[in-house]
């Protein structure tokens, strides 16, 4: 059984229908503010392999609808944070919330700019912001800055050189899939041991 490769197809034959540019839009938005939800790359991605030429078009629709859960995030950073702060806490983001909290007290606007390729969760940054008062215009700027970068980046790689790696790694994607399984398995092992 090809688990893997029919996972795959699946999810480019979904980023070809109509309604998936909906679903890539309310994935940006709400992963910017809400905890645990994926990054938007997940959808950007085989979006932009399974239709190269709207690859740009994804792109800016994830960087306005990803800035726009930003903002979001940064109201709950400054107005709710104390309803907020029990699901950083339950969802074990605290340490990278008091790592984002320092660096905004040492960077400031470059550290908004440094989330948008920073493995920590661009909604800790959001929320951060939003409980420092980090000046509005600035860190909407270092947003679209720091998301846009990545977003199109991704989306043009991928849209470039997507069509010509395909066959190499549907060639290899259940080996690829079941090491990432085996390594998940060994890091939660290693966690709980």
């Amino acid at each position: 059984m090809r688990l893997f490769e029919n996972i795959y197809h699946a999810v480019i034959r979904f980023s070809r229908r109509g309604d998936a540019p909906y679903y890539l839009a309310l994935l940006s938005f709400v992963e910017s503010f809400i905890l645990p939800f994926p990054p938007p790359d997940v959808m950007l991605a085989p979006m932009s392999i399974a239709q190269p030429r709207r690859a740009m078009r994804f792109a800016a629709l994830t960087l306005v609808f990803s800035v726009l859960g930003g903002l979001i995030g940064y109201l709950i950073g400054a107005f709710l944070f104390d309803l907020a702060e029990p699901f950083i806490i339950e969802w074990g983001y605290q340490s990278r919330f008091q790592t984002v909290m320092g660096w905004f007290g040492q960077w400031g606007f470059l550290a908004v700019l440094v989330a948008g390729f920073s493995p920590v969760p661009y909604k800790i940054f959001t929320i951060a912001a939003g409980v420092l008062n980090l000046a509005l215009i600035p860190f909407v700027l270092a947003s679209i800055l720091g998301r846009g970068a990545r977003f199109y980046l991704l989306a043009w790689s991928l849209a470039k050189f997507g069509p010509a790696i395909e066959p190499r790694l549907i060639k290899y994607i259940e080996i690829i899939g079941w090491a990432i399984v085996a390594a998940l398995i060994l890091a939660i092992a290693v966690y709980y041991i």
